[in-house]
């Protein structure tokens, strides 16, 4: 992992998409938390899960199509959701590729 502190981070063209796959890039990883950029091809996704911290998802390029408790929302460029802990959620490149920023912020409080 690559120090990121200190620089502007165009986050759109720090990752890039590969295809048939999810790419994770750890941007700042604390015990209190992490910032981790994705990038998802088209058709690709992450399965339902729960997690037991909220996390924040923006998406900063395409469209995602987020599953919460069983409820889609699509979520564009310049969005964000947030998907709350212990909640069965799941992340789909549906319809298109897209990349997001995920904050999963480590605290019960």
């Amino acid at each position: 992992m690559s120090d990121y502190k200190g620089r502007a981070l165009d986050l759109k063209n720090e990752i890039t998409y590969a295809d048939g796959a999810v790419i994770s890039k750890i941007l700042l990883q604390k015990k209190t938390g992490n910032l981790t950029l994705f990038s998802f091809a088209k058709g690709q996704g992450l399965s339902e899960h729960t997690s037991p911290f909220d996390a924040v998802a923006q998406v900063v390029e395409g469209e995602g199509a987020f599953i919460i408790d069983g409820e889609l929302k699509k979520v564009k460029e310049g969005e964000m959701i947030i998907m709350p802990a212990n909640i069965p959620h799941d992340v789909q490149a549906a319809e298109q590729p897209f990349k997001m920023l995920l904050t999963m912020i480590r605290s019960e409080q």
